[in-house]
């Protein structure tokens, strides 16, 4: 029997008319929220000027080298590292969703609104190989390179979107899965190559 991969990943469709002005003007009314996105994501940021260079940097960030060190080295995986993991990804979703048109609602530092990510804590003892973090990242390549062709098609995908809520109001169905599908792809594979919280190969498919 085949059972689901443990990475699920659904955004509710928005069944009924969305806003145009909110679709409109979407790029300019996510600033805020990226910049709130990108305090509590790892960065840094680097000014050239007569006077001299200034870098700021920012803390935090998806949790990658210290879970791997603790699965290796300890078969360990802390529970709060793993929640921090989960809670910032999901954030990031209802962002990247949100800039999909996807929802024209602002997105919550806090609900799950309509972007559900979900995914257990592992048991390092029984559900993970402890060498095998070394070497995901670098098996995930063939995902990468399939990613980077879906970006591009997610891209004018929301474009197309674009224009047909700003005319109908509607997020073409059609769309709307192909966009869910790719943002989906992406998660399977952070979460197998960068999170680590399964062994699980990623499906190579945009469907759940």
């Amino acid at each position: 029997m085949d059972h689901p991969y443990p990475v699920q990943f659904r955004v509710d469709y928005p069944d009924r008319e969305l806003s145009r002005l909110s679709t409109a003007l979407r790029i300019f009314a996510a600033i805020p929220i990226m910049i709130v996105l990108g305090t509590v994501s790892s960065g840094t940021w680097q000014w050239a000027h007569e006077t001299g260079t200034v870098v700021a940097s920012s803390a935090g960030g998806l949790l990658f080298a210290a879970p791997l060190i603790m699965i290796v080295f300890r078969q360990k995986y802390p529970r709060w590292w793993f929640e921090w993991n989960r809670e910032l990804l999901r954030f990031s979703n209802r962002v990247v969703a949100y800039l999909a048109l996807m929802d024209d609602r602002y997105p919550s530092t806090e609900d799950h609104q309509s972007v559900h990510l979900d995914f257990d804590h592992p048991d390092p003892d029984t559900d993970l190989n402890r060498w095998l973090p070394l070497i995901k990242w670098f098996l995930a390549i063939p995902h990468y390179v399939v990613l980077f062709f879906l970006d591009v098609a997610a891209l004018v995908a929301v474009v197309v979107a674009w224009f047909a809520i700003l005319i109908t109001g509607r997020y073409p169905r059609g769309l709307f899965d192909f966009v869910e599908g790719v943002i989906r792809w992406h998660n399977r594979v952070v979460a197998y190559a960068f999170i680590l919280v399964t062994d699980r190969y990623p499906l190579f498919s945009l469907r759940s």
